[in-house]
């Protein structure tokens, strides 16, 4: 066995949330711009609760998929794990976040039902063995950065925290002042700027569409692999042994398949920002500009070589 001190620990996991009273829809109350920082404060609290420790488990992105509220966690200690799943078991974990939602909402009860994933696992099935979930855990090493909007709820609580016990109540408006504004903050800080710049020229900056896709897989060709290791400078789910991977698990279908299954597993995971702009600036990095010129609808005007 492997010294504890040489790797840390990691190892992530998906907490599915739904509530059984019919009038409460956590989805909903999460995208509320008034009630997000509530529910938000809610499951920091519920987790710190669980791990005896506000920075035991990593929030690292909150999934709105009705009537789930999913919540990816990321731990970077066994022994924290351990004591989630322990609090997870006998409930302690499921209490705690009822009366922290019930706190912060103004509600008289919010009943939950909970749901432990690690990958296709289910490890309600398996909470007595505890060692099992810990590996199931282990083996799921996380897929993302932490999410820019979770990133901004954080920095806001901490100023709060500062400020007044942990275990105060605080109006949820409060929580957004030090933040930006409240409205939707589509995954803004990794593509503030609205437009961009190619060739002089200024462009919307869009999410990826499916025919942006196509058209990659279609052009791209052997330099495939080239952009997807200039994405994956900032995209986890492209680090290294998964473009080799790729190769090698659509050798078989050719160059189109390929490239088509690099560019969704960066769409897949980036969401709404993978964007026009970032895929370009991986297309120009790579000497690809007339590819990027197509995708920018431009060939029109420049078809010569």
């Amino acid at each position: 066995k492997m010294a504890g001190s040489s790797a840390p620990w990691i190892g992530s996991a998906y907490l599915f949330l739904q509530s059984t009273c019919k009038t409460i829809i956590l989805p909903s109350l999460y995208e509320s711009s008034q009630k997000k920082p509530s529910v938000f404060k809610a499951l920091k609290l519920a987790l710190a609760d669980s791990t005896g420790s506000v920075n035991g488990v990593d929030m690292l992105k909150v999934h709105c998929s009705h009537p789930h509220l999913i919540v990816q966690l990321k731990f970077c200690k066994r022994e924290n794990c351990r004591r989630f799943l322990q609090s997870y078991r006998e409930g302690a974990l499921q209490k705690s976040l009822q009366n922290h939602l019930q706190l912060l909402l103004a509600l008289s009860t919010v009943p939950l039902e909970m749901e432990l994933k690690a990958g296709s696992e289910h490890l309600d099935n398996m909470l007595k063995d505890e060692d099992r979930c810990l590996d199931c855990i282990y083996r799921e090493k996380p897929d993302r950065l932490r999410d820019e909007e979770i990133t901004e709820l954080e920095e806001c609580l901490k100023s709060l925290i500062l400020h007044q016990n942990i275990n105060n109540n605080m109006p949820s408006k409060d929580c957004m002042s030090p933040s930006s504004p409240t409205a939707p903050s589509q995954g803004s800080s990794h593509s503030p700027q609205v437009t961009f710049l190619f060739q002089g020229q200024q462009f919307a900056n869009r999410t990826l569409t499916p025919d942006d896709h196509q058209k990659f897989a279609k052009f791209v060709s052997k330099k495939w692999k080239q952009v997807g290791r200039s994405l994956q400078k900032n995209c986890r789910a492209l680090r290294d042994p998964v473009i080799d991977n790729l190769a090698l698990e659509y050798d078989r279908e050719g160059l189109y398949e390929q490239a088509y299954q690099m560019l969704l597993r960066f769409i897949q995971s980036e969401g709404k920002k993978a964007t026009i702009a970032r895929l370009v600036a991986a297309l120009e990095e790579n000497g690809l500009t007339s590819l990027a010129e197509e995708l920018l609808g431009l060939h029109s005007n420049d078809d010569s070589s």
